[in-house]
C-alpha cells in the first residue's frame, strides 16, 4: 500500500549516504563498463547504486557479500538504494574487493575536500595499527615438504576434472554450472599453493639471514599466503593482517590506510608519512606513534622531514633500571634521534602524547564496532580493499559530525 520512498523517513541515514555518493567522482567505475555488439550479456548495475550498498553495509557492520544480498531483499533502506534494480551476492563480492584503487582515490578526494575547508588542518597526525584476524586458520601453515605434497595433489585434481569435462558433452546446464564451479575451486586452491610455496621461499630466505637453519622452520598457510601468525591483543597467536590507519588529530579523519602481513609496526611510521605528505603536499608538524614505531632509522627520516616525533622512548624503563637517563644521547644514534628524546623530557610534549589514545585508537574502536574483527576475504589486496570501505566509512561519520554534509 506504500512506496519504499513513503516508507523510509526523510531522515534516514541510506539517504545521507546516497547523496555523499552522488558527489564522488565515479568515472573510474563506469570506464570499466564495456559496450559490445558482439557479446550478449545484460545491463551492468549504476556504479553509484553498488558504492552506496556497500558504504550502508559497511556503517550497518554487515562483513558479507551474501548477508547483504539478503538484506537487499528484505530491508527498506537497501530496498529503497536498490530501486527496481536486483543484485545477487557474486556482483555484491567482486565489487567489494575489485575497487580498491576507486576507494583510496575517494578517500584521499574526500581528507582533500576537507583540508581545503579547513576542517582537517593536518597539523598533528596519529599512527597505529589494529590485527585483525585472517580468514584462516593456524592448522593451515605447512612446511615446504608438505606444500609440495598439496600442490601435486591439487594439480592432479585439475588435471582430471579438465579430462572428465573434455569427455562429458552431454550435460544439462545445471550439472555444467556445478562441474565448472568444482573446477573453479580446484584451480582455485592450486593457485594458493602455487603463491604459498612461492612466499614460503621468501620467508625462508629471510629468516635463513637473521638466523642460520631458521628457514627449514617457515610455514606458509595454504589457505590464505599473505596471512601471518601475529600476537594478539589477547595475547594469543592467530593469522592476521595488520591494518595502519594515520588519523589528523584535531579532526579525527582517516587520512591514510595502509594493510601489511607484518606482525611488528616497527619500520611502518616513515612510510605512512611519506605517503600523508606526498598525498596531501603537506608536512605535519608532529606525528604521535607508540614505541614500536620510534626506531633510529624512522625517527631519523621523519624529523629529518621537518616533522617533530612524539612518543614514548624506547627501553626507556632499561635505562633508568640501570641508572641511566632515557632522555640523553646514547652512543652511536643521530641528532635527530638526540633531539627526539630531550623533547620527550619536556612536560608539553608529554601532555600532546597523552593525546594519542583519543586519536589514533578511536577509529580502529570504531570499525571493530562496525564488525572489522576477521576479514571474510582473503589477499592483501582484498583485505585492504575491505579496510579502505572502512576508512570511507568512518570518515563519512566524521564527516555528518563535523557539519561537511547536510542531514
Amino acid at each position: 500500500m506504500l512506496s519504499l520512498e513513503d516508507m523510509l523517513p526523510r531522515d534516514h541515514r541510506a539517504r545521507i549516504v546516497w547523496s555523499f555518493v552522488k558527489t564522488l567522482d565515479l568515472e573510474p567505475l563506469y570506464e570499466k563498463i564495456v559496450v559490445t555488439k558482439r557479446t550478449v550479456g545484460r545491463n551492468s548495475i549504476a556504479p553509484e547504486i553498488l558504492v552506496s550498498l556497500w558504504l550502508l553495509a559497511t556503517l550497518d557492520g554487515i562483513g558479507t557479500a551474501r548477508e547483504l544480498g539478503r538484506r537487499c531483499e528484505t530491508d527498506i533502506a537497501y530496498l529503497w538504494t536498490l530501486g527496481n534494480v536486483t543484485v545477487n551476492y557474486h556482483t555484491l563480492s567482486d565489487f567489494r574487493v575489485e575497487n580498491g584503487a576507486f576507494l583510496e582515490k575517494t578517500l584521499v578526494d574526500t581528507v582533500a575536500s576537507l583540508v581545503a575547508q579547513g576542517l582537517v588542518p593536518l597539523e598533528t597526525i596519529a599512527q597505529d595499527g589494529m590485527r585483525v584476524r585472517a580468514s584462516a586458520g593456524s592448522s593451515s601453515f605447512r612446511r615446504k615438504p608438505t606444500l609440495e605434497s598439496l600442490q601435486q595433489q591439487a594439480q592432479a585434481h585439475v588435471d582430471r576434472l579438465k579430462k572428465e569435462s573434455e569427455n562429458e558433452c552431454d550435460r544439462s546446464a545445471g550439472d555444467a554450472r556445478r562441474q565448472a564451479a568444482v573446477e573453479r575451486a580446484s584451480r582455485e586452491r592450486q593457485e594458493r599453493l602455487d603463491e604459498a610455496l612461492r612466499q614460503f621461499e621468501e620467508l625462508s630466505k629471510q629468516r635463513e639471514s637473521r638466523r642460520k637453519g631458521d628457514g627449514e622452520k617457515t610455514r606458509v598457510s595454504t589457505t590464505d599466503p599473505d596471512a601471518r601468525n601475529m600476537k594478539m591483543a589477547n595475547g594469543g597467536f592467530d593469522p592476521a593482517f595488520n591494518v595502519q590507519f594515520a588519523t589528523d588529530a584535531d579532526s579525527r579523519v582517516i587520512v591514510a590506510v595502509d594493510v601489511i602481513n607484518s606482525g611488528t609496526d616497527s619500520g611502518q611510521m616513515a612510510p605512512m608519512h611519506e605517503k600523508v605528505c606526498s598525498t596531501y603536499d603537506k608536512t605535519p608538524k608532529a606525528q604521535l606513534v607508540d614505541s614500536a614505531y620510534a626506531t633510529k632509522g624512522d625517527v631519523k627520516t621523519v624529523e629529518s622531514k621537518g616533522t617533530e616525533v612524539v612518543s614514548t622512548i624506547p627501553r626507556g624503563s632499561v635505562l633508568e633500571s640501570k641508572g641511566k637517563d632515557p632522555h640523553a644521547q646514547q652512543p652511536g644514534e643521530s641528532d635527530e634521534y638526540t633531539a627526539f628524546r630531550a623533547r620527550m623530557a619536556k612536560e608539553e610534549y608529554k601532555e600532546l602524547y597523552k593525546t594519542r589514545p583519543s586519536v589514533a585508537e578511536f577509529p580502529n574502536a570504531d570499525c571493530r564496532n562496525r564488525n572489522l574483527r576477521q576479514f571474510k576475504v582473503r589477499g592483501l589486496v582484498k583485505v585492504k580493499a575491505v579496510a579502505l570501505w572502512h576508512a570511507v566509512a568512518f570518515n563519512f561519520t566524521r564527516m555528518v559530525n563535523l557539519g561537511a554534509l547536510a542531514i
